[in-house]
């Protein structure tokens, strides 16, 4: 699965972050470092990672995935959450590139490449996949969001009765389907764009997905579709390394530095807000049908 962070001030946020862009904080510059759009923080070369390319992160994601990497293509994206979180690492270390490779989301998390630094597409942390990928400290909560059309009344008393769409290969797939229990036939998707569109063609009648995801597509599609609630899973995010990095120990101490020190919450703020256009923890809570 791919939840919400707290959201702060937005305005306050982007000062700060562009107050500290490509500098340390003593104030000196790495003039060779170049992160897209993204405002850098903490000290250049602090951490010692040995990548997959020198000089280089290689950061594998799945793509589009508005708010957090904001770009169709590798080559397009210069912002987002999960972008600007790997500029970050990268700067932390001393290198001086972000390379993003785009994978459909089951390979990201098969654990079977290992041509790669870590994995950050909104990638809820599980048993299963812990046996084939190894996980850094979760840096965000997930919920499932239910996404229908608006104007339709769909809600957890009914919803196991409607055709449901999941993206494949998700958490929101297994919770569909292990959870909810519904009466008529789920749908996978490869992507989210393609799920969401079958939504408003009328051929699946609702949508069980990432809250942070789903969220962004209230706002695209003009009031078509509507985000009614959100289910808790007790579950967060992490960034994915191959099994048995050499380099997972400093990757961890990175993140966490990330996590205590605001810098993550500054872009939660930025890009997350942005996408969002509303606080999710002011979503209601579905519950799981007796039915169900």
């Amino acid at each position: 699965m791919r939840a919400a962070a707290a959201i702060g001030s937005l305005a306050v946020s982007v000062a700060l972050i562009v107050a500290t862009s490509a500098c340390d904080q003593g104030g000196s510059k790495a003039s060779n470092a170049h992160y897209g759009n993204c405002g850098v923080s903490g000290r250049y070369g602090e951490f010692h990672l040995s990548p997959e390319t020198a000089g280089v992160l290689t950061v594998r994601t799945t793509l589009p995935a508005p708010g957090w990497w904001n770009g169709d293509t590798p080559e397009s994206v210069r912002s987002g959450y999960e972008y600007c979180m790997a500029a970050n690492i990268a700067y932390r270390s001393g290198l001086d590139r972000v390379k993003v490779e785009n994978a459909p989301f089951p390979e990201v998390v098969s654990g079977k490449s290992k041509d790669f630094d870590l994995a950050l597409a909104q990638i809820t942390i599980t048993p299963e996949r812990s046996k084939v990928a190894d996980f850094s400290p979760p840096y965000l909560s997930s919920t499932l969001g239910l996404l229908i059309r608006d104007g339709e009344k769909i809600d957890e008393d009914n919803v196991r009765d409607v055709r449901i769409g999941v993206a494949e290969g998700t958490t929101g797939e297994e919770f569909v389907k292990d959870r909810l229990r519904p009466t008529r036939p789920v749908t996978s998707f490869a992507n989210d764009p393609a799920m969401v569109k079958a939504l408003e063609e009328k051929r699946i009648d609702a949508i069980v997905h990432d809250t942070t995801i789903l969220l962004a597509f209230p706002q695209k599609r003009e009031g078509r579709v509507r985000l009614v609630g959100q289910y808790r899973t007790d579950q967060g995010y992490g960034a994915l390394y191959p099994k048995g990095s050499a380099e997972k120990d400093e990757l961890d101490r990175i993140i966490r530095q990330l996590i205590d020190d605001g810098t993550l919450a500054k872009l939660s703020a930025v890009y997350l807000g942005a996408a969002f256009g509303q606080d999710p923890a002011k979503i209601p809570y579905l519950t799981v049908g007796a039915g169900s």
